[in-house]
């Protein structure tokens, strides 16, 4: 059965203004919708809207993988191996590639360092089997407030035209524009995969 709203059925302007507004709305505020993701801004700069959808997908990613156990986050769809406690921790590790690595060439830090990524360079994924689930959640969300905090420093340094220090072999550099539009579609595709394992887990659905 297809839930109203769902695959690409446009609501009703008052349904999809009374799904989104909160009974005490005031514009500028942030408006929470009921699965505890903040909207991303309707109106205003280019990077209070980018940063607003990246962390509308961030928070969209946080809700896949609330309340499961060990096993839950470890659980498979079909021939894929993808899990979501594998997910966890390469969105993790992308988190700190692209904000701490590549944009201001910083140490990632562990446990990033040790790992020899030209011999294991799924490490992330499969090694993810080892840790509890507290421990993937503090990992991302460690790696989520640094890349925050990487991309306001970043910010005032030019703006969403700030180029990372860290250069590709072809000797293009992104900008931070290109950099939250990347993570933007890293975690659009991703929640996508998440959907599929969550409702497989415990039946939740959701957009």
């Amino acid at each position: 059965m297809t839930r109203p709203g769902s695959f690409g059925i446009r609501l009703p302007l008052e349904m999809r203004e009374r799904r989104s507004l909160p009974d005490r709305y005031s514009p500028g505020m942030t408006v929470i919708d009921a699965q505890g993701r903040p909207e991303a801004p309707v109106s205003g700069d280019e990077a209070a809207m980018l940063l607003g959808f990246l962390d509308f997908h961030r928070a969209t990613f946080a809700w896949k993988v609330r309340g499961l156990d060990a096993a839950g986050l470890q659980a498979t769809v079909g021939a894929s191996t993808m899990t979501l406690g594998g997910m966890l921790k390469h969105l993790a590790l992308v988190e700190v590639s692209w904000f701490s690595d590549d944009l201001f060439h910083r140490p990632v830090g562990e446990p990033w360092d040790s790992v020899d990524w030209k011999s294991d360079p799924d490490w992330e994924w499969h090694s993810s089997k080892q840790d509890t689930p507290e421990a993937l959640i503090a990992l991302w969300e460690r790696e989520v407030e640094r890349a925050r905090a990487l991309t306001a420093e970043a910010l005032e340094d030019g703006g969403l035209d700030r180029v990372a220090a860290r250069r590709w072999k072809d000797g293009r550099a992104p900008t931070l524009r290109w950099i939250v539009l990347h993570m933007i579609e890293e975690y659009a595709r991703h929640n996508g995969h998440a959907d599929l394992i969550r409702e497989s887990i415990d039946g939740e659905t959701g957009e």
